[in-house]
């Protein structure tokens, strides 16, 4: 235990780890309060008390892909399929902007409907009512990313899911990690403030898989990172299999606030879907961005990824109301600003 608070200690001072250094926490649980309490001291340290609200709109389940783990995939026929037009969702960032956001994040499946000059016109039309703009919509092609930066989009959250090449293969049919790398790439080289993240809890994944994440997080250059545990989802071909524990995705999510100091780090919904106040817990070890869900509440509903999703039955208002009343019991400050990631490591 005693080697652990060090090598904790040392992280905490100088952001860096080895993989052995990483993967000896992870499998070691007697220093994780520890471990939290570091992440939650250069969390204040770096990026304050502020906690950044950005209103999630999820406008298409459609997807063509075939992830094993989620709900939304192409082959899963029990899901409700919908797609919001663009008025639609224009209008619904617009609600978001009166309910206080000032970052929108748009999120669907991939959804060959929303082609390259549809998606510009979504983009533009939100950016003129001044708010900040992540996408999250899936693997696309240079000219397509660059279109969309041009058109005004500020960040883009692809989760890298799993550095382990071989397991990535084995639960993306039909899908390329190395045109995955490519995209990341991509955008980066775009000017984009970009996230990704990783699945805690994968069948077959392995502590050294997972510290080989955080080490990736780190190669990129990430501006933001959203991780949570791995649920499985009814209809898919992990239906059976054990999910991920909250522990060990609280653990990831802080050793990662640990090596990117600076960056932004939501506490996602799924860990408040699998613990009690896993949200707050997050915030208290490293996150600081919350991203609530300003979808109507028909096709939130069906927005499946997993089940048992924190929030479905609250309203838009009424989620960020009771999520800004948890957030400023716990002593910390909901900003009034843009949440671009300040680099300042």
């Amino acid at each position: 235990m005693t080697e652990l608070i060090d090598i904790i200690k040392k992280v905490q001072l100088t952001h860096s780890l080895n993989k052995q250094e990483l993967v000896s926490i992870l499998k070691d649980d007697s220093s994780d309060a520890t471990l939290f309490a570091a992440a939650n001291e250069v969390r204040k340290k770096y990026v304050g008390d502020e906690v950044h609200l950005r209103g999630l709109i999820e406008f298409s389940n459609i997807c063509k892909c075939n992830c094993f783990y989620c709900g939304l995939r192409k082959d899963n026929a029990s899901v409700q399929r919908y797609r919001m037009s663009v008025d639609e969702i224009i209008s619904l960032a617009g609600k978001a902007k009166d309910y206080g956001y000032k970052t929108v994040v748009l999120q669907s499946g991939e959804d060959a409907f929303f082609d390259k000059e549809k998606m510009c016109k979504v983009i533009s039309s939100i950016k003129a009512l001044n708010l900040a703009l992540t996408l999250s919509i899936g693997e696309k092609s240079y000219e397509e990313y660059k279109a969309y930066k041009d058109a005004g989009a500020d960040r883009y959250l692809l989760r890298i899911e799993t550095t382990d090449k071989k397991l990535y293969q084995k639960l993306h049919p039909s899908m390329s990690f190395e045109n995955r790398i490519n995209c990341l790439q991509n955008l980066k080289s775009l000017g984009y403030e970009v996230g990704t993240g990783c699945l805690v809890g994968l069948p077959e994944q392995s502590d050294e898989s997972l510290a080989d994440d955080i080490l990736f997080f780190k190669k990129l250059g990430a501006d933001m990172i959203g991780l949570g545990p791995f649920i499985p989802c009814p209809d898919t071909p992990l239906q059976n299999t054990q999910g991920g524990t909250f522990t060990k995705a609280l653990k990831v999510m802080a050793l990662t606030r640990l090596i990117l100091p600076d960056i932004n780090i939501p506490a996602t919904t799924a860990m408040e879907t699998l613990q009690q106040n896993g949200r707050i817990l997050a915030l208290q070890s490293g996150a600081n961005v919350v991203m609530p869900d300003v979808t109507d509440e028909d096709c939130k509903q069906k927005y499946t990824i997993y089940p048992g999703k924190a929030g479905l039955n609250n309203t838009a208002q009424d989620y960020k109301n009771s999520i800004v009343k948890s957030i400023e019991a716990i002593g910390r400050t909901i900003s009034q600003g843009y949440g671009f990631h300040n680099k300042n490591s």
